[in-house]
């Protein structure tokens, strides 16, 4: 059963409860992994996915006769759903592209910013047990707005050596460029060292597991990678209006992806505590995945009873879970005072799961904290900034001296001659 506890009475590290740490052998086993494909290529990759997916691969990539099949195999009402979600989600992120920038205020200076895509862009997309396709249409469409020029994705194949139709689908819909049916660390490899089929990509983003996850900090500097994601969280932020069957429907919604997923209730009514910690016993034993979820609840659960909203805003903030709903008479009251969380979802009518799928705002969300310091995934993590710098010979002279100054205070004279010499007329310039 999931504890009710006393905001007031709680030490900071009794509310954030997140010391998850990684099995024993970890590491050792994702460096084998690393180190195998590096060296053996495809046939490492096929290797591998026999001997931890169980399925035995002629070719590494889907064909465009599997993407064709998974089309035809699926009900055109849910492929609408598809095309709707993906639209939703490209109309919010289409908002996020920058535009370059040039500052031309003082005579014979020109600088500026310009935005240029990345490459080429790897996204892995985990299997609970199927392919998500929501995480395809999350990872692949802000890359493609973004400009990069090529998307592939690696997810882990079936026994059969084969892909979910709803992610193939999900995949045509987003404008993939190649899948390739190959999952865990060794994917990681695959697309940070490159081997004959699948191609070296210049960044890697998406969820997964600890093997994933640790491939990716183990990669990164090769690569760049978007985060390191943790289990997932959601924190439900209530008062003593709200129905106790939706809270805990939500609560369940993050407890039922793994054992280590984290489901929180903050609320300023211990009437409704009482009532969540009730409903979600009922609930819990209606769910499939019943034994991951009441893990989840009993290990990582908590609810915390405050004594306001204001309290209770100042908890989620502590906390800064991956989603925050705000389930509240006046969300909108409390949004300027929300300061840490990955995605916010304001009122009774907009539970999480409505974020995953389909409302537009990216699922690709920090985790562990670390929305204190990072965003959601977002067009931005598909572009690169340079700024650039424009000086004529006039508009250097009159500054060269105080810049050769600030130089030479730093010890590097190179640094102050390289401009001075440009400028004759000044002390220590070089007469041509």
């Amino acid at each position: 059963m999931i504890p009710i506890l006393e905001f007031d009475k709680l030490a900071p590290e009794e509310i954030l409860n997140r010391d998850i740490r990684a099995e024993d052998g970890v590491d050792a086993a994702v460096d084998a992994v690393l180190a195998e494909v590096k060296s053996g290529g495809d046939a490492a990759l096929k290797a591998l996915t026999k001997r931890f997916d169980g399925a035995e691969l002629e070719e590494l990539q889907v064909t465009e006769a599997e993407l064709d099949a998974a089309w035809a195999s699926l009900d055109p009402e849910f492929l609408r759903t598809l095309e709707m979600a993906a639209e939703n989600i490209r109309r919010f992120h289409e908002r996020q592209v920058h535009r370059d920038f040039v500052v031309t205020d003082r005579p014979g200076i020109l600088m500026g910013q310009r935005y240029t895509p990345i490459e080429k862009v790897g996204i892995c997309v985990p299997t609970a047990p199927e392919a998500f396709p929501s995480t395809i249409l999350m990872n692949v469409i802000p890359a493609r707005i973004a400009g990069v020029r090529e998307i592939v994705i690696v997810t882990p194949p079936d026994k059969n050596g084969a892909i979910g139709a709803e992610a193939l689908a999900a995949a045509r819909i987003a404008s993939a460029d190649k899948i390739f049916k190959i999952g865990g660390a060794q994917a990681v490899a695959a697309l940070a060292y490159g081997t004959e089929s699948v191609p070296r990509v210049d960044k890697i983003v998406g969820p997964g597991g600890i093997f994933v996850a640790t491939a990716k900090r183990k990669v990164f500097g090769l690569v760049a990678i978007d985060m390191i994601a943790g289990p997932s969280e959601i924190l439900v932020l209530a008062d003593g209006k709200c129905d106790p069957v939706w809270v805990a429907a939500d609560l369940l919604s993050q407890a039922e992806h793994d054992v280590l997923a984290s489901p929180v209730l903050v609320t300023d009514s211990r009437e409704l505590a009482a009532a969540v910690q009730r409903e979600l016993e009922v609930q819990l034993e209606a769910l499939p995945r019943r034994e991951v979820a009441r893990a989840s609840v009993e290990t990582n659960g908590k609810i915390i009873v405050t004594d306001s909203l204001e309290k209770a805003v100042e908890a989620a903030n502590l906390i800064a879970p991956e989603h925050l709903e705000l389930c509240v008479e006046d969300p909108f009251a409390l949004l300027p005072r929300v300061k840490n969380a990955g995605s916010i979802f304001l009122g009774r009518s907009t539970p999480e799961a409505l974020g995953d799928y389909f409302a537009g705002p990216n699922h690709t969300l920090p985790t562990s904290g670390t929305a204190r310091f990072s965003s959601p995934l977002s067009v931005d993590d598909f572009v690169k900034k340079s700024s650039f710098l424009y000086y004529t010979q006039d508009a250097l002279a009159p500054v060269a001296e105080r810049v050769a100054d600030f130089a030479r205070r730093e010890g590097l004279e190179a640094h102050a001659r390289s401009v001075l010499t440009r400028c004759p007329q000044t002390k220590g310039g070089t007469q041509q």
